[in-house]
């Protein structure tokens, strides 16, 4: 297994959307996520992870041992079955030596973790070094709805019954479509060395780690997303494994101003973001890779 990373790392991430959904919510039809109390955008860790994911699996295009165990419809103990007869001639520690063969096979299993501990080929848990927190809008967002046009029916069943209700539409049906104008959303994350340790994440996972969330906005593409875009990412690297400052005393050190608070913003460049470099921690240096 390739060395893991020998340092702790925090990063601050931040992104936009313009005219789009980031993040819909299926428990309130799709709308656009918000915290209740304060309107400000959400985006989950999970959605992040997705982009993450399905980054990598472009890249690298299931090459050894960048495989993504987490796949859209996949069958997860089908996915746990190659770990399984790899040792199938083991004959102590199996789950162990399972999930040793999951953690070297599977990026995202050994950067994020993954929970292999059910009845059909059992892998155990792996907590993963790297972690995200939901990521939140600078300021409130306003969720609209547009009303859209679908010039076509699916069915002639469906064309029959607006003939019989006597309307001529043309075969045209009506929908919704949920978006903000713009959000510029900040997402805060953590690498943490001592659990790399454990599962192997190396220099090699961390530089793939920071490739996607730079590009993986290009890749995930739609209509519902609008324009999505990574706009900076700041990262504190510690000079030890366990870390030199706490991590919220870094990211206090990142702040994110509109620059016109009596106007709505549009786009990043209606926001200014200062990083207070002197103030950076003895045994922390500051990276800015985007």
């Amino acid at each position: 297994m390739t060395e893991h990373i020998q340092n702790r790392y925090e990063f601050v991430y931040l992104f936009d959307v313009k005219n789009g959904n980031p993040n819909g919510d299926p428990d309130s039809g799709n709308l656009p996520r918000i915290d209740p109390e304060t309107s400000h955008g959400i985006v989950t860790d999970v959605c992040l992870k997705r982009k993450v994911r399905n980054f990598v699996e472009l890249s690298k295009n299931n090459a050894e041992k960048y495989n993504i165990y987490i796949q859209e419809r996949a069958v997860l103990a089908e996915r746990r079955a190659p770990a399984y007869e790899a040792v199938k001639e083991e004959k102590k520690d199996k789950v162990k030596k399972a999930r040793d063969w999951m953690c070297a096979n599977f990026f995202d299993v050994r950067t994020f973790g993954a929970v292999m501990s059910t009845t059909k080929n059992n892998c155990g848990q792996v907590r993963g070094p790297v972690q995200f927190n939901f990521a939140e809008s600078i300021d409130p967002v306003v969720p609209l709805e547009a009303s859209i046009t679908r010039m076509a029916v699916e069915t002639e069943k469906e064309a029959a019954a607006q003939a019989k209700e006597g309307k001529d539409s043309g075969n045209r049906t009506m929908g919704r479509k949920t978006y903000i104008p713009y959000g510029l959303y900040r997402a805060h994350g953590y690498v943490s060395a001592p659990l790399a340790k454990n599962t192997g994440f190396s220099e090699d996972d961390l530089q793939l780690l920071w490739d996607a969330l730079k590009n993986m906005f290009d890749h995930d593409r739609s209509a519902a997303r609008g324009e999505m875009a990574a706009q900076r990412l700041i990262v504190f690297k510690h000079d030890s494994e366990l870390g030199n400052a706490p991590a919220h005393k870094l990211f206090e050190l990142v702040g994110v101003q509109r620059k016109d608070e009596a106007v709505p913003p549009r786009c990043f460049a209606d926001y200014e973001v200062t990083v207070a470099a002197d103030s950076v921690p003895d045994g922390v240096s500051l990276l800015s890779l985007l």
